[in-house]
């Protein structure tokens, strides 16, 4: 999870997508594919964009594993390939497996609503959905990390599975089961409990029964925060070249949609299985990665995204089958491809562009020309600012926003903007959320921000009139909405 008030992004992001960005591209070199990846992630924890652990496999075999900056910046532990971190939502896979199982067991049908199995769920939208649609985001369930204030009113409290979905079991369904794509980690919540419901144990017991120890994945588990847990990563938040410890979040409540643990070894583990039928039967594993449903520019599976990943030229492509995670402090990414290739990628400091290190590095692995990291120009811009002034910060922006050196993205900039909010410059704030808005007039977020520093500085016309535009953009903007109310005094 990433939070969303004041200074932290405003989006929730279990998924990882695949981006490619403009910068300089380099040729196969005469050095080892390990010796490529070793520069490639040192440059990008160099820039401030990897801080965690990383493993590569090439044809089934491990060719490179490490870890990056550290795993506690109190102590100066650093992260390395047993170091565990949380995975957000790669938890997903973990649940679809378990669910395929118990199908397998002759225990749950795909096909049948999910009243068959929470007889007490409501019948007017519980007979309407299931298993199939839960496993695929199309339940049409609303996603409870999307609702206003959750992050600050209920993430940091404990609940137990069943009281939980009293959070949105009775809301009414945003569109009818199977109509569409909609990304729900409230319906991969209710899997967890139907787990629990079929078979008399908790989810984390059939975890471990079923997959962690068949597997000997013993560097993986739930989280409890409770727990002294040996070689565990802490969770970081970036604040342009600083960090702070992420926001708390209670464990209870991601539970089957992302409280997992594990390490890239375990990892490693997980994905020779997946190869195997040791877990699964071939016809079950062939439904798991079957594209479903369209999402995006892919398509996704039971608890996995498929996708095709562009190498050289428009008709040289490749299947990919992966998963992302974003949970407070942490992003994750597991890509595995078709010719048995595998990245694993699990970063301790909170959002950053795991989907392009992960091109980058599978183009190594096909000897494709691949592209260099660059440095931050939302972090030039800050600098700029305070040494200098709001005019000179943007004469320099301007400047070098087509430079090959920065690179230019929306979230930078919003974290500067907050950063500025934050301390109290809300001038600066305006500045920089101003430019994003001209930089990315596509997103409803720029707007938001920009609505909620207008609100700060006490100029309520034009506060009211981004808000207004974010929620244009972006109906289900219930912040913006509520903004919008509060300002107009309603």
């Amino acid at each position: 999870m990433i939070t969303k008030p004041r200074f932290f992004l405003k989006a929730l992001t279990f998924l990882c997508f695949i981006t490619l960005m403009s910068s300089q591209i380099i040729t196969a070199q005469t050095q080892s594919k390990a010796a490529q990846i070793e520069d490639l992630i040192n440059l990008y924890s160099e820039y401030g964009q990897f801080n965690g652990s990383v493993l590569v496999a090439e044809d089934g075999e491990v060719i490179y594993k490490n870890g990056f900056g550290k795993a506690n910046m109190e102590w100066d532990i650093p992260n390395a390939p047993n170091t565990k971190h949380r995975l957000g939502s790669i938890t997903k896979q973990f649940t679809a497996m378990l669910i395929l199982q118990l199908v397998e067991e002759g225990k749950l049908k795909l096909d049948v609503p999910i009243t068959t199995y929470l007889p007490d769920y409501p019948k007017a939208t519980g007979d309407k959905i299931t298993l199939h649609h839960l496993l695929t985001h199309t339940s049409g369930i609303p996603n409870y990390t999307s609702f206003p204030k959750f992050f600050d009113d209920t993430s940091r409290d404990p609940f137990t599975p069943t009281d939980f979905i009293l959070q949105f079991k009775e809301m009414e369904l945003e569109f009818v089961p199977g109509e569409k794509f909609s990304y729900s980690n409230s319906g991969y919540f209710l899997l967890g409990v139907i787990i629990e419901k079929v078979t008399g144990k908790s989810y984390e017991d059939n975890l471990m029964e079923k997959i962690f120890k068949p597997l000997n994945m013993k560097d993986s588990g739930f989280d409890h925060q409770s727990v002294i847990l040996k070689n565990r990563a802490s969770g970081y938040e970036k604040r342009g070249d600083s960090y702070i410890n992420a926001p708390y979040l209670d464990m209870s409540i991601p539970y089957s949609a992302g409280s997992l643990y594990s390490t890239v070894e375990d990892l490693y583990l997980w994905d020779r299985a997946l190869t195997s039928n040791k877990l699964l039967s071939e016809k079950n594993k062939k439904l798991m990665f079957a594209p479903h449903i369209k999402s995006g520019s892919g398509t996704y599976g039971y608890g996995w995204g498929v996708n095709k990943m562009a190498l050289g030229t428009a008709t040289d492509s490749l299947t990919v089958i992966g998963h992302g995670g974003g949970i407070n402090g942490f992003n994750t990414l597991i890509n595995r491809t078709e010719d048995q290739d595998l990245v694993v990628l699990l970063n301790n400091t909170g959002g950053t562009n795991l989907g392009e290190m992960s091109l980058n590095i599978i183009k190594i692995l096909n000897d494709q020309p691949y592209e260099l990291p660059q440095r931050s120009l939302a972090n030039l811009l800050r600098d700029e600012i305070i040494q200098n002034g709001v005019e000179a910060g943007i004469a320099e922006f301007e400047k070098q926003k087509n430079s090959k050196e920065y690179i230019l993205k929306e979230n930078d900039m919003n974290s500067l903007g907050y950063q500025f909010l934050q301390t109290g410059k809300v001038k600066e704030a305006i500045a920089v959320f101003k430019l994003n808005v001209v930089e990315f007039p596509e997103s409803s977020n720029v707007y938001d921000s920009l609505g909620e520093a207008y609100m700060e500085e006490g100029n309520k016309e034009l506060a009211i009139l981004n808000y207004k535009r974010s929620v244009e953009m972006d109906p289900s903007n219930e912040n913006g909405k509520e903004m919008i109310k509060k300002l107009q005094g309603e």
